[in-house]
């Protein structure tokens, strides 16, 4: 048994007793502890309180951390990512600056056909040594747990080496890594005129290979004009639940054609984007149990009007925030600056962001029991500021990094 003591916090922010999912209102409510300590067991939370109240912990093998007045807060569930890639497209992010549109990008050989272009011909291991070197920088941002995707392979032996490095990472790096399958992110150009074609490739022989080697955790489709239609997303995500994974699904990012009430007819764990709603879909969403997964920074690459945050929270929804990092319109997994973004772009509450951020996060990637709060028998991924005055300094100081130290399972990286 290793034990940890953490004294003299300034703010233990988001303490819970119990954890559920927060919605709506319930966003806001984030209890922060003054002057506090906590002690950690063998990577895990075990009792926090405030310091004139702690115990006179005397056991001699505790190692002892004096804070210092610094805040400390749960490290960041980033439950939509796209880490795995063979190259960066910052020519294309001219040639948005001069005035091209996604078409004419694409007509380039651009898009998401130009990752699947440099990732296949890259190796398996070219790719986890670009990956795992992300991730580690990630977690000094402090992010504490993520979700990779595939859907830059585009074809069996692509979608599987992408799955392959995530199950590497999974294996390597200190924090938690869920994998989701996303064959169904576009059409590979010799399958443009043949949907179905393409479509039985991933039901027939990517999911079953995929399966043999428990290589994903979830399944994902681009539900979007161009892209998968709400009814082949449906097809892609049936086959998915044959094979155990559950729907993650790229939704109304550029037009409302149905993803929303197909996402909810599956059950989703989440439904992502969300850039394009309507009334009906917003009261829809906030009647179920599907989380509603923002990506503000992807709105705020390409120049889109953001997500409609606050109408999704005052109806009563489930809102999470992630990064969408990926190389074409969100290249940056910075959560504490998607943070700031919810708050000045989406008039989120810091408490609703912070929140959304970290415990919806987790549960957004099934690991709501494990992380996301400071609650005795969750993992000691915790984020340990430089001394901020209050809570909403974290959001409202954007361009200044605020962390410290990072600690995972009780150790600081």
């Amino acid at each position: 048994m290793h034990q940890t003591l953490v004294t003299n916090i300034h703010q233990l922010i988001n303490v819970r007793q119990q954890t559920s999912l927060p919605k709506g209102s319930q966003l806001a409510e984030l209890r922060v502890l003054k002057n506090a300590f906590l002690l950690i067991e063998d990577g895990k939370i075990v009792a926090w309180g405030e310091m004139d109240k702690m115990p006179p912990f005397t056991n001699e093998g505790i190692d002892r951390i004096d804070a210092k007045g610094a805040s400390v807060l749960p490290c960041w569930c980033d439950s939509h990512t796209h880490i795995v890639f063979a190259a960066s497209r910052e020519e294309e992010f001219v040639d948005k600056i001069k005035g091209l549109s996604y078409a004419e990008i694409a007509a380039k050989g651009g898009g998401i056909l130009n990752s699947a272009k440099k990732l296949n011909a890259a190796s398996e291991d070219e790719l986890y040594n670009a990956a795992i070197q992300r991730l580690h920088e990630l977690i000094k941002l402090g992010t504490g747990a993520i979700e990779i995707k595939s859907g830059y392979g585009l074809c069996l032996e692509g979608e599987l080496k992408m799955l392959r490095v995530i199950k590497r990472l999974k294996e390597t790096v200190p924090i938690p890594v869920k994998a989701t399958f996303l064959g169904a992110h576009t059409y590979p150009l010799e399958y443009k005129r043949d949907h179905a074609g393409y479509i039985r490739l991933i039901t027939d022989e990517m999911l079953p290979a995929i399966a043999s080697e428990g290589l994903a955790d979830y399944i994902d489709a681009f539900c979007e004009e161009g892209f998968f239609s709400a009814a082949e997303t449906e097809t892609v995500c049936r086959a998915g639940e044959r094979h155990g994974l559950k729907p993650k699904l790229h939704v109304n990012q550029l037009n409302s054609i149905g993803g929303i009430e197909t996402g909810l007819k599956l059950n989703a764990v989440s439904l992502d984007h969300l850039e394009v709603m309507n009334a009906d879909e917003i009261t829809k969403l906030a009647k179920s149990a599907t989380i509603a997964t923002l990506l503000p920074s992807a709105a705020f690459f390409l120049r889109m009007p953001y997500q409609p945050a606050r109408a999704l929270i005052d109806a009563g929804a489930t809102v999470a925030l992630a990064t969408d990092f990926n190389p074409g319109s969100s290249p940056s997994g910075n959560m504490g600056f998607v943070v700031s973004l919810a708050c000045i772009q989406m008039k989120m509450l810091p408490e609703e962001a912070i929140n959304a951020a970290t415990l919806n996060g987790a549960y957004a990637m099934g690991l709501g029991d494990e992380l996301g709060s400071i609650t005795i028998g969750k993992k000691a991924n915790l984020i340990f500021t430089k001394p901020i005055p209050s809570v909403a300094y974290l959001p409202y100081a954007f361009g200044t990094n605020l962390i410290d130290k990072v600690m995972i399972e009780g150790k600081f990286v």
